[in-house]
């Protein structure tokens, strides 16, 4: 598999934003992996990113669920209304410690979600997303 130009994490723990990025480095998946603590930063990196003239969209966004600030629920609500390119969109990925039906329902009715991946993060689980989706 060819690497990933650009990978983006969006999580508010450090630790799991740490331990993320460690292991998509050591497996090679990606040339370049963004990190943002929250949805508002994430958000500003991909108007940042994405914009004509950057080109270096992240093709894949692992989301945590539950995060302090802007949540990723509230993150995908945003991001659907930010001015990017269409083509190709990027993956998202939300990563979780727990599902809650109601914000399951809420995120399928978004639309913008690929699918759903528990925490931890895991060699196997990122393979299974790059098989899936690359």
């Amino acid at each position: 598999m060819n690497k990933l130009p650009t990978v983006l994490l969006v999580d508010d723990d450090q630790t799991t934003n740490y331990l993320n990025h460690l292991l998509l480095t050591r497996l090679g998946v990606a040339d370049h992996i963004l990190v943002a603590h929250d949805g508002r930063e994430a958000l500003d990196l991909l108007a940042t990113r994405c914009a004509p003239s950057a080109a270096q969209c992240p093709c894949l966004l692992l989301l945590d669920v539950n995060m302090p600030g802007m949540n990723g629920i509230q993150f995908l609500e945003a991001y659907r209304q930010l001015p990017l390119p269409t083509e190709p969109a990027p993956v998202i990925m939300m990563l979780t410690t727990s599902l809650h039906p109601r914000d399951v329902q809420r995120v399928q009715q978004l639309g913008t979600v690929a699918g759903f991946v528990s925490k931890p993060l895991t060699a196997a689980k990122v393979h299974a997303i790059l098989a899936e989706h690359f």
